[in-house]
């Protein structure tokens, strides 16, 4: 039995099963996702027929705009998220530029989105360092990339 432990616990072997599991994980992620993405279209589609065909709206939509574009920025976020998965599934590393590409798309909208009467002006002034920080970061991964691309 304890041979049979070292076996396991063989570097080599340990990392096969950390493998193992790290590729178990994501697949059963990109498929919650995936569930995810579908959920949220759907809701959308309901949310765009419940406005246009069953209420009287005082516009062209009884919701505003900005929510509506917060379900489609969610979507958009889940699917930056799948493509996170998949990239890492692919070359088994974490893609840091998605990953900063995807924490963009989430402070953009939740810039979009921002409703004054709730939130204070310090939580829009920390949203905005949040972004600047998320740009330059990028900045600074895209100028990496294109120099050791060359």
């Amino acid at each position: 039995m304890i041979k049979k432990l070292r076996v396991f616990f063989k570097d080599q072997n340990f990392l096969k099963l950390i493998h193992l599991v790290e590729n178990v994980v994501s697949k059963v992620l990109s498929l919650a996702l995936i569930a995810v993405i579908f959920v949220s279209i759907i809701e959308l589609i309901l949310v765009l027929f419940n406005d246009l065909f069953t209420t009287e709206p005082i516009g062209f939509l009884s919701r505003t705009l900005i929510e509506i574009f917060g379900l489609f920025l969610n979507i958009l976020i889940a699917l930056e998220l799948l493509e996170n998965i998949t990239a890492y599934l692919k070359k088994h590393i974490v893609q840091v530029e998605l990953v900063v590409v995807t924490a963009l798309i989430a402070v953009a909208r939740k810039i979009i989105i921002f409703d004054t009467s709730k939130y204070e002006k310090t939580d829009l002034m920390a949203l905005a360092v949040a972004s600047l920080a998320l740009s330059i970061s990028y900045l600074l991964i895209r100028l990496l990339n294109q120099k050791y691309d060359s």
